[in-house]
């Protein structure tokens, strides 16, 4: 991650010229880029390289939520690709984050940040409610990012919303990776929990994910530009 510029940027394409291409655009405006499931699952390891070859770091955004043995195993098997963040599910448990961790270990110095999604920011407090979890979002996330504290993750991916309240539970070096960031007059589409970036950033976020409004827009690196730049005023 580049203490620079916080910005990662989403690539949400199956579309391997584009994601490269993209990629490539953007080196020097933002921090890093990420690839989902939808992109590796379409163009697999492969595509993932050449993406990197851009030269910027990857957030691998896989999700990994299994047995501690098979989540373990998806660690290793991407470790050769040296992506420079890789994420599971909070919601595996301690046993299962864990065995992340120690698999992600094997690389040295070269492992990757193991980060936990704590709760997806497509969701508030009525969804939660209808997978039989009680209490507030913040609370949610609260109870999951101290359990990934306790396995030894590098950090958590949550909303904006919970940011503040996690730094003063979790400390400085605790990694919050932000997803749902929506620059002032963009489309919220199917997020519910937002925040402007200069908003996030203030409250404590290390990575800002943004996606759309960067990918969506006429000139993607006039677009990161304003964004950047948007943080320093």
């Amino acid at each position: 991650m580049s203490p620079k510029n916080p910005i990662f940027c989403a690539l949400d394409t199956t579309d391997e010229a584009r994601a490269a291409s993209l990629a490539r655009g953007l080196k020097g405006a933002v921090g890093g880029v990420k690839v989902g499931m939808e992109f590796f699952n379409a163009r697999g390891p492969q595509g993932f390289r050449v993406v990197a070859e851009a030269g910027l770091p990857v957030f691998l955004d896989l999700k990994l939520h299994d047995i501690p043995n098979t989540v373990a195993g998806g660690i290793r098997a991407v470790l050769p690709l040296k992506p420079a963040i890789v994420n599971v599910h909070a919601a595996g448990g301690l046993a299962m984050m864990r065995a992340a961790v120690d698999a992600a270990k094997e690389a040295g110095e070269a492992r990757p940040l193991i980060v936990a999604v704590t709760m997806l920011t497509s969701l508030d407090q009525s969804d939660l409610a209808a997978t039989g979890v009680t209490g507030t979002p913040a609370d949610h996330v609260l109870r999951l990012a101290h359990l990934a504290a306790k396995a030894g993750l590098d950090g958590v991916v949550c909303s904006a919303h919970e940011i503040e309240r996690l730094r003063a539970e979790l400390g400085r070096d605790f990694k919050l990776i932000v997803p749902g960031i929506r620059p002032a007059g963009s489309d919220v589409a199917d997020q519910k929990r937002i925040m402007t970036p200069s908003e996030a950033l203030a409250l404590g976020a290390d990575v800002l994910v943004i996606g759309r409004p960067i990918t969506g827009a006429a000139d993607p690196r006039e677009a990161a530009d304003a964004i950047t730049a948007s943080l320093a005023a």
